[in-house]
Formats: structure tokens, sequence, C-alpha cells
């Protein structure tokens, strides 16, 4: 319904559409909402935390990335949060919404990560993030922490926004999108010791609420010209904001990626394949990467007679918490390697080829850390990797490539979900245009690299085309899409 319209006898500023009613009336903990331009994300945000301005001890906060960033909700919260509170008043340099009931409704950045800080010792019965994506996963989960009741008989719950794309792209989608099914609910189960030492188990839920323009029935009607402006733009960017496809972004690095399951076993355009017997005279390469606050990576790959390299098995040291490491001494991950190579049907018995980053050999600060692996009694020996960045991303792309027949000269075990997880989401660095952004989850793309650079091959000379997948508006009939365009 249009702002101002009159409903029963009453003024009505805003009305939900049927997507935005669903994500509003949501009970689980988290809720995300978009996924493609149009939906009406930012008036559902706005107007859900509205939604307590009654009580007097209610406090809200929408984020943004940055100030300037939020011109556009405190433009558009004008409009609602007056109409709906004549009284209200608007503190720009408090960037503040005071309410007649006491109740209170902030606009936040967080530019850096430190600046969550700014935020601490506060509390908000709700928390909000307008385009998700560009927040890191610290920064967001960092608000659990400031989102308690301020008094009796407020609901403390988060809702966030998104499209595809962005620096916090891979970690939105694995919480939200791959997590679970679209509209249905993703429960966790926590345990929590007390003092006493007796156990307690907590469960929160999440749900992400799929919505593109075709839901935004208004926006259609009062510019239908915005459906063909979606359609114009070039391809990453069309799937990613009229599709909602989270495969596809503007600014992703692989865009040759394709992971098809109904291809898993012809391996026919998809780098993603069911698992299979290595023949025992392909050779086996080892990768690895170190890291200990941040992420470990070992990769076992195969060669075959041809030269097509196949990421087999992985080990990779995360937690649940996207970019985390588990902080595992170099000995116990050597141990954990050789543990794998016995028991892998597919590795053992056979000779093991290992490569990693050359920083691991490095000695200024005492026993290197492949020293330390050297002499456990495992014995993992490895060889430094040519860490050339731009040379090591093209192997990629050469790699990536499907020659006309929709064969690629490199495949992924569909059991390697981390690496199917970061590879696809990796984005370029906005200053140094022509390598990847290396605040992002990389660490299996670098220790794929150096594998790659191990078995380097030349650009393929002519690229086949990826198949077109199926485009709503091209199977619009005629007399609809004619109609439709001339409201």
């Amino acid at each position: 319904m249009k702002d101002n319209d009159v409903k029963g006898g009453r003024r009505v500023v805003w009305s939900p559409q049927e997507r935005q009613a669903e994500f509003m009336q949501r009970g689980e903990y988290e809720a995300l909402y978009g996924g493609a331009a149009g939906g009406g994300k930012s008036d559902a945000l706005l107007a859900e935390a509205l939604r307590q301005a009654d009580k007097a001890c209610y406090r809200g906060i929408i984020f943004r990335k940055t100030y300037p960033q939020l011109t556009e909700l405190e433009d558009r919260s004008q409009t609602l949060y007056k109409g709906a509170y004549p009284a209200a008043r608007y503190n720009k340099t408090k960037h503040c919404w005071s309410f007649p009931s006491g109740a209170k409704i902030y606009f936040g950045a967080m530019q850096h990560k430190k600046d969550r800080l700014n935020y601490q010792g506060k509390h908000y019965d709700f928390v909000g993030f307008d385009e998700l994506t560009q927040f890191s996963f610290d920064e967001y989960s960092y608000m659990f922490s400031r989102n308690r009741p301020g008094g009796k008989g407020t609901r403390v719950y988060i809702r966030a926004t998104a499209n595809p794309g962005g620096p916090g792209h891979s970690w939105v989608k694995q919480r939200f999108i791959t997590a679970g099914e679209p509209m249905k609910p993703i429960i966790e189960e926590h345990k929590v010791k007390k003092p006493d030492g007796a156990e307690i188990i907590i469960r929160k839920s999440r749900v992400f609420i799929p919505a593109s323009v075709f839901d935004n029935k208004e926006l259609l009607r009062n510019d239908p010209e915005y459906l063909a402006s979606l359609s114009m733009l070039p391809t990453a960017e069309r799937k990613a904001l009229l599709y909602g496809d989270w495969n596809s972004f503007t600014g992703q690095v692989f865009t040759e990626w394709r992971d098809d399951p109904e291809h898993y076993c012809d391996r026919r355009w998809t780098h993603v394949i069911a698992p299979f017997e290595i023949p025992r005279h392909w050779e086996i390469v080892r990768g690895f990467d170190f890291g200990y606050t941040r992420p470990f990576s070992v990769g076992w790959y195969a060669v075959d007679t041809k030269g097509c390299i196949y990421r087999i098995r992985e080990y990779y040291g995360c937690t649940d918490k996207a970019n985390e490491g588990i902080r595992l001494e170099p000995s116990v991950i050597a141990e954990n390697i050789r543990k794998i190579e016995r028991d892998d049907p597919n590795i053992r018995g056979r000779n093991v080829y290992g490569v990693a980053d050359p920083s691991i050999f490095d000695k200024s600060r005492g026993e290197s850390v492949a020293d330390l692996m050297a002499r456990s009694p495992n014995f993992i020996i490895w060889s430094p990797g040519d860490n050339a960045r731009i040379s090591g991303k093209m192997q990629y792309h050469n790699r990536l490539a499907f020659n006309s027949d929709g064969e690629a000269m490199f495949y992924c075990f569909n059991t390697c979900r981390e690496f199917i997880r970061t590879i696809p989401a990796l984005m370029y660095d906005e200053k140094n245009v022509e390598d990847i952004d290396t605040t992002m989850e990389d660490h299996i793309y670098d220790e794929c690299r150096y594998v790659l650079m191990e078995h380097p091959i030349a650009a393929p000379v002519k690229r086949g085309e990826v198949p077109a997948g199926d485009d709503p508006l091209e199977q619009r009939k005629p007399e609809r899409a004619e109609s439709f365009y001339m409201m």
C-alpha cells in the first residue's frame, strides 16, 4: 500500500507487501531478507525497527558500513517515522530518533573492524544491518553481545538485508544461504556451562527470506523501466541483482567457476565432480598454507596423464566462525596429515610430494614451521612453492576455462566443501586490481596456487562458452512482456 493511504478510516503511513510481511512476521532470532535488488529491503528494515517504539525502554539500531551510506536510510526514515509519530524528533549529530514514549532508534556505522568497540557497554533490543555483505562476521557477531533487553517486555532479535557480493559475501552465504533452505528455520544448539558445572543447551534460530524486484509490485507499478535497467547490467551483476544468484556477483575473481550437480558424473560444464578411485600411476601432490589464528589449509591433488588436476581431499583448520583458525601447533598438523594419508584409500601407500607457502621456512624467529613438521615423528616434508601471485591467479583462470566440449583442466571432488565455499567468493582488491582481496578467506586459494604453479599450463587458445541458463525475462510471452512494459 502507498504511503498515506486510508484504510478503515485510519491513515496508513506504510503497509508491507507480501514478501516484506513474510520477513517481518518471522519469529527466528536472526533473519536475512533480500538476495536481489528492488525487493523493498530498506523499507522493511526501517519499519521493523519501529515495531516497539511505543515502549519507553526500547532501543533499536540500524547499521550501514559507513555514515555517508546512511543518508538514504535517514531520508526515508523522515517519511516513515514522522508519518507514524509526528512528535518524533531526529538528532542528526547523534544519528538518533527519539519518540514520544521515550524509545530511541539509532543509525550506526562500522567502517573499520575496531569501530565495533564503539558500541561496547550499550544495549539494543533490535539490531539491524542494511547490506550485510559489506560487514565482516566479527562486526556482525559482536552485536550479539549488545543485543539484550532494555526493560521488561521487549523482544530481542536481529534482522539484516543483503545482495550478493561484497567483502562479507562468503560468510553471509555460508550462514544463511547454503546452511539451509529458504524460508525454513536453521536451528543451532549451543552448550553452555554454568558456574556450578551444570550444562545447559541454548537454541538459536535463523532464516533466509529471499526477495527480488518481482516481489515488489509497487516498484514495478511506479517504475516499470527499473526491471529493464537491471536486465541491461553486465552478466555477473545481472544474475546477482536481478535474480539473487549467490554464485555470481560484481568483483568476483573466478567468473569461470561452475558447480552443476547434474554434471557431477560426466564432468561437462562443471568444476565440481563426484569422487572416484584414483589410478595408481597418477601423481599425488599435497599443498599447504599455514595459519594459527587464521585457518591453515592442506589439500591433496591428483594429476592425470594429460596434466588435468583434481582436488581429492582437504584438511582445513577453521572454527565454525569464518576465517578463524583452530590454533594447532605445526607438529599436531603434521600428525593429522600423516593419519589422513594412512587412512585415505586414494592416498595410502603412495609417494606424496608436498609444496607449501615459502614463509614456513622462515627461521628469523627460531625454528621454522617447516622444520617443526619435518622433525616430528610423522616426518612431513615440504618444498617451497612459487609465490608469484599474478601468475598463480592466471593458472587458476587457465585451468578453470572450459573447452568447446565443456571440459576443464581442474576439477574438485564435491566432498571438498571448504574449497567450494571459499574460491567462488573471492573478490578483486580495490587497490591492487589484478590481485585478489587478501583480507578475505584466501587460505585455500593460496594453498592450491602453490600446487598449480608446480604444473603450469598455457592459456587455452579457444574457450568454450558456458551454456546460458534459463532467463525469466526471455520466457515471458510477448503479449505479457508488452503489456508489462507499457504500464
